[in-house]
């Protein structure tokens, strides 16, 4: 699991068809940006919970599914900036 930033919705029209009309985000892992299926509903400025790999097609929908990143969780509190 990762913890990542949601930046921006993405919007793709042209999609192949198993890919259906699930959300994508743009999120923050560090210094990457990557695309993520949002699977709960997640907004621009949340903190996160994702999956990758096999876990990402399932928590997406399916083990067939054409996803390596899923947001599975928003997190409630979380300060990335606290001292340990």
């Amino acid at each position: 699991m990762k913890i990542c930033k949601v930046l921006k919705p993405l919007v793709s029209t042209n999609r192949i068809a198993g890919f259906g009309h699930k959300h994508l985000q743009v999120v923050q892992d560090g210094s990457a940006q990557l695309v993520a299926v949002d699977a709960v509903g997640s907004v621009p400025g949340d903190w996160v919970i994702c999956v990758g790999s096999s876990a990402a097609r399932e928590a997406a929908g399916s083990k067939e599914y054409p996803s390596d990143l899923t947001i599975v969780g928003i997190i409630d509190d979380w300060d990335p900036d606290a001292e340990r």
